[in-house]
Order: C-alpha cells, then structure tokens, then sequence
C-alpha cells in the first residue's frame, strides 16, 4: 500500500483498475438523495393526498426504519455470497420501487414503495461500506471514507436545490422519476465494470448459529460501540433537520418552496466542511481526539440552536446556521464513526456494516417520529430535539472511549 502526493489512497492492487471510490461513493449517495431530493415536496404531499403532517411523514420514517432492519440481513448476505450478487439484486429492486412511488396513487401505496425502496438502497450502502473494508488496508479507510463523505456531501448539496425545481416544474412524481434513471445508471456500472471484492466469502455468515456468532462478537466489541453509538446519534441530529426543515422553514417560516432547496444546500455545506476538517485532523491527532472535537460541535450546534430560539430568534437564518453547525460536526462524527466500527471486522465487515447501520436507522427513526409529532407550528420542538442529541452526542463519547482513546492527549 502507497500513498500518493496528492493523498489519494490507492486501493489494493488486485482493484487498481477498477473506479472502485467512484462507484462507492454512487452507492453511498443512494441514501441522501433518497430522501433529500423530495423534501421539497413533503407539504405538497401533505395537501395533495389530503395527509396530516404525521401521514406525510411515514414516507421518511418507514424508508428509515425498512433501510435500518434490512441492514441486519444484507451484510451477512454480502458476507456469504460475495458483494456483487447482492449489489445487482438490490438496485434492480430500487429501479422498481423507485418506479412505483413516482405511479403511487395514493400516500398509502407510496409509503409501502417507499419502504421497498430503502430495502434495495440498503443493499448499496451496506455493501459499499464493506467494500472499503475489502478493497482497502485498514489503517488507510478512515480516509478514504472522509474523501468520499467529501464527495457524498454534494447529494444533499444539490439534492434538495433539483428537488426544488422538480416540485415546482413537474410536481413530487418527477423526484422519483429521476431517482429511478440514477439507480439504473449505478446498476448497468456494476453489472459492467465491478469485480467481486469479497474474497473471504463465509459460508456460516447466515446460518443462525454463525450469525448469532457474528452478532455476539461485534456488538460485544466496546470499538463498536465507542464508534458506532456516537455517529448513530450525530446521525439522529442531522435527521431532526432533514425531517423537520422543510416543515419550519416553508409552513413556519414562509420560505417560497423554491427557495427551500438553497436553503436546505446553505446548511449541508457544512458537512462538506466538516469533512474536509475531520481530513485534517486525522492526521494531526488520531481518529479518538478527532471524534471528540465532533461530538464536541455536535453540542455546541444544539446549545446554539435552543438559545437562540429561547431568545425568540424565529428567522430562517437562525434554522440555517444551526443546520450548518451539526452538518459539520458530523462531517466530523461520521468518517472516525464508520471506519472504527467495521475496520476491527475483516471476517464479518458486512454483518458490522449492518449492524452499525441498523443501529444509525433506529436512531433516526426514533428522531423523526419525535419531530413529526411534535411539530407545533414554531421552532421549539426542533430546537429541543437538537440540543438533546448534542448533548448525548457528547456524553457518549466519554462514556464509550477505551481507557487507550481516553489516554490519548
């Protein structure tokens, strides 16, 4: 393993001639689109079916929850039988489901095709992490996850700006429309240039003696949990504003939807940011005090946010710069959180991936259902929810941290 001038990260030889960080990256972008390319239409949707909010909501929530414990399926299935079969199965599921939620006559057969949609986007994620750990030396996929979370930072960059113009040229069908055409893109790209990166293959990694095997290890692994808590949680807080922004930004704050998505990329750009410092920091402190100084931010965004709505603040740059402030910590969070929860796994990267994963979704589908609820009409609701999840953003890094992480200055 070498690594360039320009901090490129070479993958192992056998993948050199394979774009193997472009197509992680595709596949890792399945997910923010997934969701951020139609937020501009959830009022639309709330009006147009004649949903409440609550109703409306389902479509982010049962996606999460569908991506959440499909997770726990589809990494022992990419264990087993090897990435690529599962990457071609789940994208020709997504095409479809994609498909069927841009048709959807109603909010009851678009929740249920929004639910077959995250078991296919799953499959994209989940084997995208594992790849990393297949194609990559451990020491060096901490970076490359933050070069592409760098990249990935574009999807909910130019995600909700093209959802925008979608909503108001074509109506909400159309997010969906394009969404299906992207993920028919990412399937003909494997089926053509992608090898199978998995040559460890584990025959047991779905019987259910092997599986519970697997799961004992990892989730009795104090690394995962010092990793993987922390950036499910910072994973929740980025969820509040995704779930709730379109909400208080266009019902509350009377922002013009089509103004919605620039607002939305103002405060993802923080991610990008984020991503670029947590860049810089590895290599200065170590990934431990790099995810202290995130889940420190992390806090500091929350403690902004609630005192600057305490103090009757109701502006949309107030929701922007609090956005911006959590993106970025967990630009931070979320490369040391992946890296550290699936690198100590070589023999079960795809059941640690999903089980990580899983854990990231119930957090956020707990978030979500909380912030639809709870929505009133103003900001506090939102305000609360994110200061909360800074606050145990940074608790559980304390908490968790091995005596040498806590050790290091």
């Amino acid at each position: 393993m070498t690594m360039r001038q320009n901090d490129t990260i070479a993958p192992l030889a056998q993948y050199a001639h394979v774009p193997v960080l472009l197509l992680i990256i595709g596949f890792m972008m399945l997910q923010p689109l997934s969701t951020d390319l139609y937020l501009a239409s959830l009022p639309s949707l709330a009006s147009g079916f004649g949903a409440p909010a609550s109703t409306v909501q389902l479509t982010l929530s049962m996606f999460v929850i569908a991506f959440g414990g499909a997770q726990l399926v589809v990494g022992p299935l990419s264990d087993r039988f090897g990435r690529r079969p599962v990457l071609i199965w789940g994208l020709s599921l997504y095409v479809l489901a994609s498909l069927l939620c841009a048709a959807a006559p109603n909010i009851a057969l678009l929740i249920v095709a929004r639910f077959l949609q995250a078991l296919g986007c799953c499959s994209g994620v989940i084997v995208a992490r594992a790849i990393v750990r297949d194609a990559y030396a451990p020491q060096d996929s901490v970076r490359v996850i933050a070069r592409a979370s760098s990249w990935l930072s574009l999807a909910p960059l130019t995600g909700p700006i093209l959802g925008s113009y979608l909503q108001v040229a074509f109506g909400w069908r159309a997010a969906f429309v394009a969404l299906s055409i992207l993920s028919a893109l990412l399937l003909a790209a494997v089926v053509l240039r992608l090898p199978e990166t998995n040559v460890h293959k584990n025959p047991k990694a779905t019987e259910l003696r092997g599986l519970l095997a697997n799961y004992r290890l990892v989730l009795g692994s104090r690394a995962f949990w010092a990793h993987a808590l922390p950036g499910a949680l910072s994973y929740g807080a980025i969820f509040a504003f995704i779930s709730g922004s379109s909400l208080v930004l266009i019902r509350v704050l009377e922002v013009p939807t089509a103004w919605f998505g620039y607002c939305f990329a103002l405060g993802v750009s923080g991610y990008l940011s984020g991503t670029i410092v947590c860049r810089r920091l590895l290599p200065l402190f170590g990934p431990a005090v790099t995810l202290r100084i995130g889940s420190t931010m992390s806090l500091a965004a929350g403690a902004v946010f609630l005192a600057a709505v305490g103090a009757g603040l109701a502006h949309w740059s107030v929701v922007v710069l609090a956005m911006f402030m959590t993106m970025g910590a967990h630009g931070i969070n979320f490369p040391v959180s992946q890296s550290g929860s699936v690198s100590p796994f070589p023999q079960q990267a795809g059941t640690a991936a999903g089980l990580m994963g899983a854990l990231y979704m119930c957090v956020a589908f707990a978030v979500g259902s909380v912030v639809g609820a709870s929505f009133d009409g103003t900001l506090i609701p939102l305000a609360l929810v994110s200061c909360g999840l800074g606050l145990a953003i940074f608790a559980s890094v304390r908490i968790t941290a091995t005596p040498l992480a806590r050790a290091t200055p």
